[in-house]
């Protein structure tokens, strides 16, 4: 795992978006980006993920080419690149987050994170581009070809950002994140 900066994550995009783009296109959808948190502590990294963010923003890479498949979406990994935010250890519903939730320098760096990969990928930041975990685990893209849906409108087996703090109004954690990455790409504050 290696710190990066938002340029050299840039940079990555760049390269990475012709495997992308074919990987995405061989399944029949466009680029993806999920967004999800790691339900483990602060400072805890795991692989499964491209990018990893910290507690105090800082931002962390496990790969050098962000089109290596990895294991962050069930079934929607390929032509994919997972995000995570490293928190929500001990988080058991949208009221309670428990003792390590996201912290406001997580979620701007992640809406940073979307905002600079969106624009190298030359993807709009909408729902069926970029998702929470929650949302694709209850298929809200719309695609329901790849798995029946196991996110908070069913069974609850993933809810990863299904809101940002505790007591905000369930379901709205994608529309601020991405909302957020709107802001950045917009205002250059990046």
């Amino acid at each position: 795992m290696r710190q990066i900066l938002l340029t050299d994550l840039c940079e990555m995009a760049n390269d990475a978006k012709p495997d992308l783009q074919q990987a995405a296109a061989q399944m029949g959808r466009p680029v993806k980006i999920y967004a999800h948190w790691t339900a483990g502590h602060y400072g805890q990294f795991f692989d499964d993920y491209h990018i990893s963010i910290d507690q105090d923003g800082g931002v962390y890479t496990a790969v050098d080419d962000l089109s290596t498949q990895l294991a962050h979406t069930y079934r929607r990994n390929s032509g994919a690149v997972g995000l995570a935010v490293c928190c929500a250890y001990g988080a058991v519903s949208a009221d309670n987050l428990g003792p390590e939730p996201p912290t406001d320098m997580q979620i701007e760096a992640l809406s940073q994170v979307i905002a600079v990969l969106t624009s190298a990928l030359a993807i709009p930041i909408d729902i069926q581009h970029v998702m929470t975990h929650a949302e694709a685990a209850d298929n809200l893209d719309g695609d329901d070809r790849w798995h029946t849906p196991y996110g908070p409108d069913s069974t609850v087996e993933r809810w990863d950002l299904w809101v940002l703090k505790e007591g905000d109004p369930a379901g709205s954690g994608g529309g601020i994140m991405r909302g957020k990455a709107v802001w950045y790409q917009n205002n250059g504050g990046l």
